[in-house]
């Protein structure tokens, strides 16, 4: 099982990125495709996370309202569209997979390789 991120860059506060994560196999249906984001010094922070079968999503208050994630079953691609983006949004992220729904690093398997997002004030 392989994740590939991609869609990271620069961009100004107020502005938006859509992130894409590519996984390779077979993804089960009980599996649960998740967002982390790691600022340097920091640990690394729960951003989102979509049930593959159910499509149920979680966000946590720091970016709800601002982020989206969303799923594409037929491409095995999860998204996460970020907008009004704010300097503290500032992270690599990673996606990941795991067998069930948590907001712990260590509730999730496989990881991505992270993408960087930088938000200029």
């Amino acid at each position: 099982v392989q994740l590939q991120a991609s869609g990271g860059g620069l961009v100004q506060a107020g502005g938006s990125l859509r992130l894409s994560c590519a996984a390779s196999g077979r993804i089960l249906s009980s599996s649960v495709l998740g967002w982390f984001r790691q600022a340097p010094g920091k640990e690394r922070e729960f951003v989102a996370a979509i049930r593959w079968s159910s499509d149920r999503r979680y966000y946590p208050d720091s970016v709800k309202g601002r982020f989206t994630i969303s799923r594409d079953n037929a491409k095995n691609t999860v998204y996460l569209q970020m907008n009004n983006l704010k300097p503290e949004d500032t992270a690599v992220y990673y996606c990941a997979r795991g067998p069930r729904y948590g907001t712990r690093p260590d509730d999730y398997v496989y990881w991505g390789q992270g993408t960087q997002v930088t938000v200029s004030s």
